[in-house]
């Protein structure tokens, strides 16, 4: 284990080179224009956990860092000790979300209108003020499945929850009619297209970034085998890498049964969740102790390190951090076709495309098993194919479209 994990730093430090140096030349042309001077980014929460929260913590101190005068209004808001940025604190309830959003809507927007300055822009719809662009994580005319195994009680409350979204997003987007609409994934910005039709020629695709260094494998390999003992995972056992929280929608359900039909591997499950059902579930299928349950990490490094291969049969996505993540980890990758993947992964090349089913995951674990020569395959061209998300390439996005606004914006 020791090896592979050695090998796989290796084949990263190879592969990087030549993408490192493209991404460098390409992000130097985007920085070719002057900057806007000052960016307001407006959000519930800034922060180191969360996809949406640690993509905007990366953005607000890379902008920074870039020269512009940066200011974040949101209800938290951890960044580096040396980042330049301005805070300015929404305060209010997190919970219940629906008091809690309606909550920071209103009183966000009371924030906004005293201390924006320059290009403001904001992530999805949460402040009533007219804004610069939107960023869209997630088009909520699409998403929001009310879990079926909830009490009748939680379900409405889930019905409840997506509706406010919707009308909120709805409203936010007709007032904000000159806005650009900033998504993270080519597969959000056609469901924003589709779903709002007028809007479609201010639809832009950013993608959001992985950091490319911290998730490089084989630069924790003794936290790597210290976590491995702690679980009590035999040296000789295959392990699968399951990340994330909302576990129904991300099909951990299904990962967990391919393991009946896959035997030489163990699932280590990293998130928030309550793991009562699924623990039984696992008893009952005779595979108790080859599920084992992390919680939330912060070290996930280590957790993609540990594994040999990552595992996300999720129905829905709008990026997929996570996989992003692993995919930059130099791990193979078995994951539905959902938005943010299908721009990742190529079938077959690095890593597998698959069903939401328990014996689709098997036969493809069964694979991995059986050719130690396809997982090294596979992770290396996953490797490869993230190193085209990087923070820096994110980051500049962001600073082409705040200096091509704030240009326009002159000129008005």
């Amino acid at each position: 284990m020791m090896q592979l994990l050695l090998s796989r730093a290796a084949v990263s430090r190879q592969t990087d080179s030549s993408a490192r140096q493209a991404g460098a030349r390409e992000a130097q042309a985007d920085l070719a224009s002057p900057p806007p001077g000052e960016i307001t980014i407006v959000a519930n929460d800034v922060g180191a956990v969360g996809g949406m929260e640690r993509q905007l913590a990366e953005l607000a101190t890379g902008l920074s860092r870039l020269g512009h005068r940066v200011t974040v209004i949101a209800r938290t808001c951890e960044l580096p000790a040396d980042a330049e940025v301005s805070f300015h604190r929404v305060w209010g309830p997190r919970r219940p979300f629906v008091i809690a959003y309606l909550w920071f809507m209103l009183a966000g927007s009371l924030v906004v209108w005293r201390r924006r300055r320059g290009i403001v822009h904001t992530a999805g719809a949460v402040v009533v003020n007219r804004v610069d662009s939107i960023a869209v994580h997630c088009c909520h005319q699409v998403y929001g499945a009310t879990p079926s195994n909830r009490t009748r009680l939680a379900r409405s409350y889930a019905r409840l929850a997506r509706l406010v979204k919707r009308i909120s997003e709805r409203l936010c987007f007709r007032r904000n009619d000159a806005a650009t609409l900033v998504c993270v994934s080519n597969g959000v910005a056609d469901e924003v297209r589709a779903h709002y039709p007028d809007a479609a020629d201010r639809v832009v695709t950013i993608h959001n970034g992985v950091d490319l260094q911290a998730f490089a494998g084989g630069t924790r390999t003794s936290e790597a085998h210290a976590l491995r003992k702690e679980l009590d995972i035999p040296a000789d056992r295959l392990v699968a890498a399951f990340v994330g929280g909302n576990w129904e929608q991300k099909g951990l359900r299904p990962a967990i049964e391919a393991l009946a039909h896959a035997p030489d591997w163990d699932l280590i499950v990293a998130g928030r969740g309550n793991p009562g059902r699924l623990r039984e579930l696992a008893r009952s299928l005779g595979i108790e102790g080859a599920v084992h349950w992390l919680g939330v990490r912060q070290d996930i490094e280590v957790v993609y390190e540990l594994a040999d291969a990552f595992v996300l049969p999720s129905s829905y996505e709008t990026f997929s951090l996570v996989t992003f993540e692993a995919a930059a980890s130099g791990l193979p990758i078995l994951a539905t076709p959902v938005s943010g993947v299908r721009e990742l992964i190529e079938d077959g090349r690095s890593g597998f495309l698959i069903t939401a089913e328990a014996s689709t995951i098997a036969g493809r674990l069964g694979e991995l098993a059986g050719d130690p020569s396809l997982r090294e395959r596979l992770g290396r061209a996953a490797r490869q194919s993230a190193l085209q998300f990087g923070w820096e390439k994110m980051v500049a996005g962001h600073h082409d479209l705040y200096s091509r606004l704030a240009d326009e914006s002159h000129h008005e």
